[in-house]
């Protein structure tokens, strides 16, 4: 290299803007939790079929889905440790497993709504208290 070479950093490109399908399928990847309500387990399933149809496709829409997956799945394992923790103690602990049940329910439910709403902006959202089980 001679003197009068300089180095100039190459600057990273700025992100393509998403396009409306991404967007809907990110938005469509959080709402498919509530699939719960016909099914019972859709919370896990509804964002899994999302994330397994758009993953090679819509990068967006895929980490959102894996997003919601790993949040439902978070409160999937709460509601079971809340169970269990009402067998264990003969059904006595239902007086602290309902209210915080409730708080849950609500949390989820708001969270979910939250989430839905930022990805329809093209905002990647990161749900608070997740178990990132799926890589």
């Amino acid at each position: 290299m001679s003197d009068n070479d300089t180095v100039t950093p190459q600057a990273s490109p700025p992100p393509a803007p998403l396009s409306n399908d991404e967007r809907t399928w990110a938005l469509i990847g959080h709402l498919a939790a509530f699939s719960a309500f016909i099914t019972g387990i859709g919370c896990v399933i509804g964002p899994l079929v999302v994330w397994l149809v758009k993953r090679d496709t819509l990068p967006f829409a895929s980490e959102q889905a894996k997003e919601a997956l790993n949040f439902n799945i978070t409160v999937a394992l709460a509601f079971v440790a809340l169970f269990v923790f009402t067998l264990l103690t003969f059904g006595i602990g239902i007086l602290l497993a309902w209210p915080i049940g409730v708080a849950l329910f609500v949390a989820w439910f708001v969270l979910t709504i939250v989430a839905a709403l930022k990805a329809n902006e093209g905002v990647a959202y990161r749900y608070p208290f997740t178990l990132r089980l799926v890589k």
